[in-house]
């Protein structure tokens, strides 16, 4: 025979938990961002600390962008913000503010970006994971530098290819500064 004051406490039990999932939920909602990627306004509710980086690839299914190393050093997470190269795995959200991001998804609708036509033309990508930041990279110096020397291209270029591709990356970007590769 079921006791009626366990089953009394068991129901109050209940009551007290859903209550406080209310009232936790109702007071410390995450926070709400509208951010403008790829030109396109964007809603998401996350920590304010979160980086970039996963709110793109996690929340927004924007995969194009890498993960690395997460401490803004190998540099395959690079996006443009504001039209500058920014390691979006130290770029918290609460930072976008009304600023502009653009991915490697956004920096051209087909893939036609003078910067990309160029790595395929220098047949640059190797195995391919740090390119998307590579590229973002190459097309923010030519947008600032249109004719860079290589003593430019390597010092602000600091992504990190494992591969090796360097000579290449460096021949694509001079390859698509003669293309005016700044669009």
């Amino acid at each position: 025979m079921t006791d009626f004051n366990s089953l009394s406490f068991i129901v109050s039990d209940i009551m007290l938990s859903l209550q406080s999932f209310y009232y936790v939920n109702k007071f410390f909602q995450m926070p709400k961002y509208t951010l403008s990627v790829n030109n396109k306004q964007m809603s998401v509710e996350v920590d304010a600390d979160t980086p970039l980086l996963w709110v793109l690839r996690d929340q927004l299914n924007l995969v194009g962008t890498k993960y690395g190393c997460g401490v803004a050093q190998c540099g395959a997470c690079t996006i443009h913000y504001n039209g500058s190269p920014v390691r979006s795995c130290q770029f918290p959200v609460s930072a976008v503010g009304n600023g502009k991001v653009v991915t490697i998804e956004g920096l051209s609708e087909n893939g036609d970006h003078p910067v990309q036509q160029a790595w395929i033309e220098m047949d640059v990508a190797q195995c391919g994971y740090c390119q998307a930041g590579q590229i973002m990279a190459a097309a923010a110096l030519l947008k600032k530098n249109p004719n860079p020397s290589d003593e430019e291209i390597d010092t602000t270029i600091t992504n990190i290819c494992r591969c090796g591709t360097n000579v290449r990356i460096r021949k694509a970007i001079h390859l698509a500064a003669s293309k005016g590769g700044k669009s």
